[in-house]
């Protein structure tokens, strides 16, 4: 099959290149007489007779017949040939391309005037056509037939490649042998001899690659278990932790719903109470309401960016406008409680992120340090940006925490003062939220203590 289709090939290359020389070649001797023709049409213009010219010039051929010939067919100039025995020449199939493509030629054409063959040449003047036409003889058949010795010089080419093709061909089909008795033993689950190597070509080297790939998919097989047993793993390890945030939440929840109760128990007994006994209860009621709603939102934000990140959409979000936002919120604390904010942003730090979720980190920071840091200054920097993110410094000046409490800040319910936390109404979850909220878009978070004082939080946010 290979040889058939190689010699198919070799034979409709024979074909065009033979009919390609021939055209060449007719081209060739038209070009000649087209520049004969369009000296003519000069020398006519210029006001010789064609008499005149041919006489006083050489010709390009001998016994080159000269015609010329109306746009509407008529001959009113012959050199070889009377006028009198022309007929109208305007469906001739050289004289009908000149007249529409400017010039054009004919190969053997019989002529009604003298019965000779010819090769015609035609070229459109201003008003008129010149033909020129050599007889079309043995001698020029000859010259424009296609020279033949090209074909031996193929044939003999093709024999040399489908020789070499056919040992190629041969060694070929011994490595695809050698991979069908690789298959049939792989196939039943036998081991091959690696040793026993393939040739050292494209299809071997191929074949080299999958019999040490079939060497690995059984090492595969072996560490299948090993990785299922992993992920079961994992799995558990994500309902322990479900259940730990379960858990969690049942154990927060009591204390102020146990509280809520006692104070609407009071309320509903018909005990005889003093306005000011009676307020108080009802704000003890809503104290303990809003941190279960503060507790129920933080739960609600972790588990949406746990569960349906793929949900949450993005838009460009000016992170120096949620700082502006922060800053107007401090100036209208009472002034014993302001903190003073102070930014170090050069520039315009655009990202594409959740509005809420970037709102999220900047707020649950701020509030965090006022209500835990003891200081009364805030600073936010942006101390790096490069072609994949931006780094941002968020640090207080308060008391900052104990060193073997740092790596456990952002764990979920993770309380520095469990006493503090509580009286202030935190929920415990501020710093995890903040956590999920940075790696949602792409970056870390770290918590240390500043030199200076207090605590500092250096995170990134990713650009894309």
């Amino acid at each position: 099959m290979l040889l058939a289709f190689s010699w198919t090939i070799v034979v409709c290359f024979i074909g065009f290149q033979y009919t390609r020389e021939k055209q060449y070649k007719s081209d060739s001797l038209n070009a000649r007489l087209q520049l004969y023709n369009t000296l003519i049409i000069k020398a006519i213009d210029s006001g010789l007779s064609c008499d005149e010219y041919i006489k006083s010039n050489e010709q390009p051929f001998e016994d080159v017949r000269v015609s010329v010939i109306t746009t509407s067919g008529d001959v009113v100039y012959d050199n070889m040939i009377s006028l009198d025995s022309l007929d109208n020449h305007r469906m001739r199939p050289e004289v009908d391309k000149a007249l529409k493509k400017g010039a054009a030629y004919h190969i053997g054409r019989q002529s009604t005037s003298d019965g000779r063959e010819y090769f015609y040449s035609a070229t459109k003047g201003k008003n008129y056509i010149v033909r020129t036409a050599i007889p079309y003889s043995s001698s020029l058949k000859k010259v424009l037939r296609a020279d033949r010795s090209f074909l031996g010089v193929i044939i003999l080419v093709s024999l040399i490649m489908s020789t070499l093709a056919y040992f190629a061909a041969r060694r070929l089909g011994k490595n695809i042998e050698r991979l069908n008795r690789f298959a049939a033993k792989a196939e039943k689950g036998e081991s091959f001899d690696e040793e026993e190597s393939f040739s050292n070509d494209e299809l071997g080297s191929i074949s080299n690659h999958i019999v040490k790939l079939y060497a690995q998919w059984q090492q595969t097989v072996k560490d299948r278990d090993i990785a299922h047993e992993t992920a079961m793993r994992k799995e558990q390890e994500k309902i322990r932790i479900k259940r730990e945030l379960t858990n969690n939440i049942n154990h927060e929840l009591k204390t102020p719903v146990a509280s809520i109760q006692v104070c609407l128990e009071t309320l509903l007994s018909g005990i005889n109470l003093s306005e000011e006994k009676r307020m108080e209860l009802i704000e003890r009621c809503y104290t303990h309401n809003e941190r279960l709603r503060r507790l129920l939102c933080d739960v609600s934000l972790i588990t949406r960016m746990e569960d349906g990140n793929q949900l949450i959409t993005k838009e460009p979000i000016i992170i120096n406008n949620i700082i502006d936002e922060i800053a107007g919120e401090l100036n209208i604390m009472p002034e014993e409680e302001r903190f003073n904010l102070h930014t170090n942003f050069n520039e315009q730090v655009t990202i594409d992120g959740n509005l809420s979720l970037i709102v999220s980190i900047f707020r649950n920071l701020t509030e965090n340090a006022i209500a835990y840091s003891g200081g009364k200054n805030i600073y936010i920097s942006l101390i790096e940006n490069n072609e994949k993110c931006y780094r941002i410094r968020f640090e207080d000046d308060g008391c900052g925490v104990e060193e073997k409490q740092l790596p456990r800040l952002f764990e979920r319910f993770y309380r520095v003062d469990k006493g503090r936390s509580r009286r202030i109404g935190g929920t415990g979850l501020g710093l995890a939220i903040v956590k999920h909220a940075v790696q949602f878009h792409g970056g870390t978070i770290i918590a240390t203590n500043r030199p200076e004082g207090g605590l500092r939080f250096d995170f990134s946010l990713s650009k894309v």
